[in-house]
């Protein structure tokens, strides 16, 4: 029915490396019925509404080039589609997620349109796309529209679906490193690299964070025993379990003291610079509900310091400084703190803020009793009030840190077994030695807040993130795994169960998800057609997995995307001229080569585009491999590998019925066509172009031609679909 509307007809989220980019996105299919009619310049005051609700537009230079572009194209134009995609990103810009690629596509079908914004986060890319619907439809309509009710909903949403900045500070710099990374969980539970190369992080804390080390952490009084074991110099105290044994403590310790928890954290029930019985009974009394016991221990004079220690080092530090307010002669101290603390920008109750908001706990409290005042006292005007001793650790000190200092607490986080740790130490000046000035280090945390070196209050953000990684991941660690992905219109399925045959001939456990199923190494553990993103993800999330086959069906492609964001080997069998996806809108040979060439744009700069030189559209695509290209062909003087060969790279083909592999005009004869049983003797020709198509891609991956030979030798088509009788042919012998 002919309609004045923008209706949604469909949305895929498509979650990997797809036609339209490496990121994952939605494609929305939209029908703008009647509004095919009517571009945005002959609808009286749209661009007016649109530009006042949403005058952030001047910034999206669509493919004018330059800022304003978009406008240029409202003012000149344009559909409603266009305008959707647009308003899409900026909404989502609003919520706080980075806009990203869009597009809008026209169909076969009259007024309707795919529509295509990047996802950050599929609940949030949907709900912007209905929002931005809604807005359109009102500006076309001239009706109200609550531009900020919609951001501030989007804004909530992203925000519950976000990573934490310490985790996402650590995804950000793998991605910089070109390091995938898989979200495991709703949580900070995140997977980086795939298979046996993967690491796990959640939060600051990594695979290597040992569970025993941890607990250790925790417990203050063990901590500080093992370190002072060996010669780290911390505060002298013991654990108590009175009041009265608290009093004791500090009388042998010598006043001031300090009075915590054995295992408390957040710096809950910790009492600082106590000299009086009554001021140590009263914080044991909220110290023991904090945690499973109570410390007590010599007081440090000094600024409290967070020092980050990552792997061997130490990569950042901040200090704190004491919280304090300044009478006014008017207004109480709950209220001083109100309008002189908790009313700076940094202060928050998220982690996007620095600082926390200041509040008048038990430790508070008694800060102020000591200056004879409470929370409803109006101090003198000029009366500077103590709130609290070391107030948020905020203050980038990090160039400041002594070299022996930050000796120190590297030595700390290995006695305590921390590969990421927060050292907290206090000196009243960290340019100095600790001994100098009988300073110590007064805890080692496991999973440290990294908010206050990416966002400090003063002074210089520190790339954390990057050090966890740099830890995780040396130079020349990528977090991959040897991965082929397989496209084309025939012969995916038994080419990738060829190349697995090979690899897991070669030593390497491969998982392989193809049309037969899902196989891990001898395991067939999924007997359904695994052609497909689940399964494909499957295989790399597996930490046994060393090498992974995945089979990529332009249909997978057009609906789902990639389940790899790079790959060593991609391959393109061939291109049936004959197909089409009429019910995707790919309705021609040329479209499909769009979707197909998705595997050959993954390809990584020292991967390999395994293509098949008989045919001249799939051969067209080495141009857009970013690595080697191996070409395969029946044909050995064809044009595609003559000029190949000439400018000395490789190729795979068939001469005289023999496989030769051919470097220049260096060539191997692999063996006779006629010893291969899947090709009954070399007359089944299509069979003979999966044979080709496998053997270059296992030259890519390096594996030793006498084991492809043995392997293409004894491979027979007809186990394709069961992985018990591949695994169990008298080969395996050669593993």
């Amino acid at each position: 029915m002919q309609k004045k509307n923008i209706e949604f007809l469909n949305m895929m989220y498509l979650r990997g490396p797809n036609i339209w980019a490496y990121r994952p996105i939605i494609e929305a299919w939209v029908d703008i019925g009647e509004l095919e009619d009517f571009p945005s310049n002959i609808i009286p005051g749209f661009y007016e509404r649109l530009n006042a609700w949403l005058p952030t537009l001047v910034e999206h230079r669509c493919s004018v080039g330059e800022r304003g572009g978009f406008l240029q194209r409202l003012r000149q134009g344009t559909w409603p589609a266009h305008i959707l995609e647009h308003v899409t990103l900026e909404l989502q810009n609003l919520a706080g997620m980075p806009g990203g690629l869009g597009r809008a596509r026209e169909t076969s079908v009259r007024g309707v349109y795919k529509v295509i914004v990047r996802a950050w986060h599929e609940a949030v890319t949907k709900a912007a796309l209905y929002a931005a619907r809604d807005l359109v439809m009102a500006a076309i309509q001239d009706r109200p529209y609550d531009v900020q009710a919609a951001i501030e909903t989007l804004r909530e949403l992203a925000d519950d679906l976000r990573l934490g900045p310490s985790t996402a500070c650590i995804v950000d710099a793998a991605d910089d490193r070109d390091i995938p990374c898989i979200r495991l969980s709703d949580a900070n539970l995140v997977q980086l690299g795939y298979g046996a190369q993967q690491r796990r992080i959640w939060t600051a804390e990594t695979d290597r964070t040992s569970a025993i080390a941890e607990s250790i952490s925790s417990d203050k009084d063990l901590t500080k025993s093992l370190l002072e074991a060996c010669g780290v110099p911390v505060p002298e105290g013991r654990l108590v379990d009175t009041p009265e044994e608290a009093w004791e403590a500090a009388e042998s310790i010598g006043l001031p003291v300090v009075v915590k928890p054995c295992d408390g954290n957040h710096g809950r029930g910790v009492f600082t610079n106590l000299t009086t019985q009554a001021e140590i009974e009263t914080a044991y009394a909220v110290a023991v509900d904090e945690g499973s016991g109570v410390v007590v221990e010599r007081f440090i004079r000094g600024d409290e310091h967070r020092l980050l220690v990552v792997g061997d080092r130490m990569v950042a530090a901040a200090r704190g400084d004491a919280a304090t307010v300044t009478g006014d002669g008017v207004s109480t101290v709950e209220e001083l703190i109100e309008s002189q603390l908790n009313s700076d920008p940094r202060r928050g109750r998220d982690e996007d803020h620095p600082l926390n908001f200041i509040r008048l706990d038990s430790a508070a409290l008694l800060e102020l009793k000591r200056q004879n005042l409470v929370r409803d006292s109006v101090p003198p005007v000029g009366t500077q009030v103590l709130i609290q001793r070391n107030g948020n650790v905020s203050i980038d000190v990090t160039d400041l840190v002594h070299p022996s200092v930050a000796a120190t607490v590297a030595l700390a986080a290995r006695v305590v077994g921390l590969d990421i740790a927060g050292v907290d130490l206090v000196a009243q000046d960290i340019s100095q030695p600790l001994e100098s000035q009988q300073g110590a280090i007064v805890e080692v945390n496991a999973g440290p807040g990294l908010l206050m070196h990416l966002k400090p209050a003063a002074g210089e953000p520190r790339p954390v993130g990057k050090a966890i990684i740099e830890h995780l991941f040396p130079e020349g660690d990528s977090g991959y795994i040897p991965i082929v992905g397989i496209s084309g219109s025939k012969g995916k399925t038994t080419v990738a169960c060829l190349v697995a045959r090979l690899l897991q001939l070669n030593g390497q456990y491969t998982g392989l998800a193809c049309s037969s199923g899902l196989f891990l190494a001898r395991r067939h553990v999924q007997k359904t057609d695994a052609a497909n993103w689940a399964a494909g993800r499957r295989v790399l999330l597996n930490r046994a997995v060393h090498a992974a086959v995945i089979e990529n069906g332009a249909r997978s492609i057009l609906c789902e995307g990639l389940a790899y964001e790079r790959c060593k080997v991609g391959i393109v069998t061939n291109l049936d001229p004959a197909d089409s996806f009429p019910e995707l809108y790919v309705h021609d040979i040329e479209q499909v080569a769009k979707v197909l060439r998705t595997q050959v744009d993954v390809v990584l700069p020292d991967g390999v585009a395994v293509l098949n030189a008989d045919d001249l559209t799939v051969a067209a695509m080495a141009s857009l491999c970013d690595g080697e290209v191996i070409f395969f062909g029946m044909n050995a003087k064809s044009t595609v590998i003559s000029e190949h060969l000439k400018e000395g790279r490789r190729a795979v083909f068939l001469r005289h019925e023999r496989i030769v592999l051919a470097l220049g005009s260096d060539e191997v004869v692999l063996t006779d066509i006629a010893s291969i049983p899947m090709t009954e003797g070399g007359q089944i020709t299509f069979q003979i172009g999966n044979v080709l198509a496998a053997v270059a891609a296992a030259w890519a991956l390096d594996i030793n031609p006498d084991l492809i030979r043995a392997g293409i030798e004894t491979f027979d088509v007809n186990l394709v679909d069961s992985v018990s009788e591949i695994a169990a042919s008298p080969v395996e012998a050669l593993i």
